[in-house]
């Protein structure tokens, strides 16, 4: 029997784990599994609707990191993640993405000579400014597998020095998550549609430091967005970072453009699948609107997920009012069939190959 520890550090690594815990459930004579949250992003109320809507057990043990300058918060998850590992003596460490716990946990297995599998390794911005970038690549530099879900991450990896035989293409196990999920979403379109009475509608998230905490670059993207509101819906669920920065630069938001409070996995989804135009500056985002064929518009200089550009529906946008309201008016026109794509193994299955990858490999 192989022992392994998930870590999950903020929501979006929920949608990534969440797949992998529940079909490694599926053959419990191969594997003994722990469920381990940092608590580098944690709301008790999101964190309890992710885990009920994901239907994944709530975490073994929760490190209750919470916010904190880059350095103090991966210095604070490798000081009470050791002691963790120490106790449950897993096989493997399985780390989602690229923030500050992955980096963190995986510096403190590789210590403990414990074997780390970096899931969605091999993505590149190419942008060192970036703190995510940085996590990836010393995380990849460290893990013994690395589970990429894109063809490009593979060639990322081999240049930067990593042997081939670690690399695995196994797919996108956030896509796992949609696929089983989306049937539930519909349900709540139902609902949602009604609430809001929409037929064609603009969906925002927003919530990168580079686009919210300045008021001129805020301000260019909320002139926009009021724009586009003139003659469209514009639905916001606001992240607390950019509804803070909203007030304190003193940017005025339109009527027409309705901020909502954060909402739940499945509602965004909901909301995302019968979206015109879905305005971002979320990875996530990025690959899902992928999938859905939702033309997708990433208010950012570069993207670490270029497939979602060059097989999917993605653009990238400069922080600027004309250039933004020029591309959310072009996308509008867009229809799904000319937009629909979907990458090799973004087909629900990604956890699968993963589980399976696991139980050929030697116990040590």
């Amino acid at each position: 029997m192989k022992r392994i520890l998930h870590v999950v550090g903020a929501r979006p690594n929920y949608m990534k784990i969440a797949p992998i815990v529940r079909e490694m459930g599926k053959h419990p004579s191969d594997f003994a599994q722990t469920l381990v949250h940092t608590g580098q992003h944690y709301d008790d109320n999101m964190s309890k609707l992710f885990f009920e809507e994901l239907d994944m057990p709530r975490p073994d043990v929760n490190l209750e990191v919470g916010s904190g300058s880059h350095a103090a918060q991966t210095a604070e998850v490798m000081l009470r993640f050791e002691p963790v590992l120490r106790e449950f003596k897993p096989d493997w460490v399985l780390v989602p993405g690229d923030v500050n716990s992955t980096l963190a946990c995986a510096l403190v297995a590789v210590k403990l000579e414990v074997r780390i599998a970096h899931v969605e390794a091999g993505l590149r911005s190419f942008d060192r400014t970036m703190p995510e970038e940085i996590n990836r690549l010393l995380t990849d530099q460290i893990s013994d597998l690395l589970l990429t879900h894109s063809p490009e991450a593979r060639d990322n990896l081999v240049r930067e020095g990593v042997a081939a035989e670690k690399i695995h293409l196994v797919g996108n196990t956030m896509i796992d998550t949609l696929v089983r999920l989306m049937p539930l979403a519909d349900e709540r379109w139902r609902s949602l549609g009604a609430q809001f009475g929409l037929d064609r509608f603009v969906l925002v998230t927003l919530h990168r430091p580079s686009n919210v905490d300045t008021a001129d670059g805020l301000n260019e993207i909320i002139s926009a967005l009021n724009d586009v509101g003139a003659s469209v819906p514009v639905i916001f669920p606001v992240h607390p970072r950019t509804r803070q920065r909203i007030g304190e630069h003193g940017i005025k938001v339109d009527d027409r453009v309705k901020l909502m409070e954060p909402i739940g996995y499945l509602d965004f989804l909901a909301l995302q699948a019968h979206a015109a135009v879905v305005v971002t500056d979320s990875g996530g985002v990025q690959e899902e609107t992928t999938f859905l064929g939702v033309p997708c518009l990433t208010i950012r200089q570069n993207t670490e997920r270029p497939i979602t550009i060059s097989e999917g529906t993605n653009q990238l946008v400069p922080r600027d009012r004309a250039l933004i309201l020029a591309a959310i008016r072009a996308g509008i026109q867009r229809t799904r069939d000319e937009t629909k794509s979907t990458p090799k193994f973004w087909d629900g299955k990604a956890a699968e190959r993963i589980v399976e990858l696991f139980r050929e490999l030697p116990v040590t």
